[in-house]
């Protein structure tokens, strides 16, 4: 026959009395004013950095409330299988796909320099080494640069130690740059897909690798969750 557990002996363990929380809105409102008064000193500095600081806050704002982050669109799937900023990159790249498109595509029509070019990155043995080991950072750390930013306003310790060692390695990185251009990257191929498909073309390919990556995520989420909301 089973034994009957009393109450007594069930759990000894009480759990503690949350504390209330304190609000918070005395903080925001201090916030507020300083960000005004600074808005009005940066106006005396330069009409514009008024402007950058409203771009800078409101992006903020937005990361934080969407929570976007490179490493969660990579990591989520593998660990808890949803896909919600996968696909939330994805659309930003399709986005970002019609923005650079609306930029650079009239220089090219008026036989003009096409704005960026510079940045069109070489694909070498470099990009795969960086790639790895800022993935294994971007693991370690617990977010890409835009989440750690996020992250450091929230006031977590940890990725403000994450962000202090991702500008010592990015200032290490630009100081050794010039070797790694000089003896690999130099002979590398630059692929720019409007040379290689046609501007409409490369539009089209763009876009459906982005739709097939779309796809894919909502059925790996359904998979694993049941649903892809």
């Amino acid at each position: 026959m089973g034994q009957t557990v009393s109450p007594e002996t069930k759990s000894t363990r009480t759990r503690a009395p949350r504390k209330p929380k304190k609000s918070q809105l005395p903080i925001a409102l201090l916030v507020t004013v300083l960000i005004i008064g600074f808005g009005f000193f940066l106006n005396q500095v330069h009409d514009k950095m008024v402007i950058y600081l409203l771009f800078g806050i409101s992006f903020g704002v937005i990361l934080q409330r969407s929570r976007f982050c490179f490493t969660a669109s990579l990591r989520d799937p593998c660990i808890t299988g949803s896909t919600s900023v996968t696909r939330a990159v994805l659309i930003a790249f399709s986005l970002a796909t019609i923005g650079f498109t609306a930029i650079k595509y009239p220089a090219f029509l008026e036989g003009k320099p096409i704005p960026g070019m510079d940045n069109v990155g070489q694909i070498s043995f470099a990009l795969v080494i960086g790639a790895v080991l800022f993935g294994i950072g971007m693991v370690i750390a617990g977010g890409c640069a835009s989440g750690t930013l996020m992250r450091v306003g929230e006031g977590f310790t940890m990725q403000m130690l994450s962000l202090l060692f991702f500008v010592i390695g990015s200032l290490w990185g630009a100081h050794d740059m010039g070797w790694w251009r000089a003896n690999i990257i130099k002979d590398a191929p630059t692929v720019f897909l409007p040379d290689v498909f046609g501007w409409l073309g490369a539009l089209i390919v763009q876009f459906l690798i982005i739709l097939l990556l779309y796809i894919a995520a909502v059925k790996w989420q359904e998979k694993k969750m049941g649903s892809a909301d």
